[in-house]
């Protein structure tokens, strides 16, 4: 069975955060193609927390910061208390590979125990690119 399309989100570095309408326990490729202000950093990974992010995947600026931030923001939100793994968040930084790298993980290799079929690509950057990113993750 062929996975449903990726919810592409552009997201400027001081925007507002939407409500994530449609997502449940769902995978999130982060693509941060801007610096963002630590605070910044924090709401992202809270938000997305809260919103039902089971597995991230960061990549681009900072993407190590942005990998602790949604680690500590997934501990927080269980009051550091340990989960069984299908409510685990789990997350990966890729700091050394190609974005089309990431895409393909993501696509065949990043699993979870709750069987993620929703995925979202959050895209921090001051321009969008939604056509190009999407294309990239359809040939991964």
């Amino acid at each position: 069975m062929q996975s449903p399309a990726p919810k592409y989100l552009h997201l400027g570095p001081d925007a507002d955060l939407p409500a994530l309408e449609g997502l449940r326990q769902f995978k999130t490729i982060l693509v941060a193609d801007a610096d963002v202000q630590q605070t910044m950093m924090w709401e992202v990974s809270r938000w997305l927390i809260e919103s039902g992010c089971l597995y991230a995947l960061a990549w681009g600026k900072d993407c190590e910061q942005w990998r602790e931030a949604l680690e500590d923001a997934a501990l927080e939100a269980v009051n550091y208390e340990d989960l069984p793994d299908e409510r685990r968040v789990h997350v990966t930084a890729h700091d050394e590979d190609d974005l089309e790298e990431v895409f393909w993980f993501a696509r065949h290799r990043a699993s979870h125990p709750a069987e993620l079929q929703q995925t979202l690509i959050l895209h921090i950057a001051a321009t969008q690119r939604r056509e190009e990113i999407e294309a990239q993750y359809r040939d991964a």
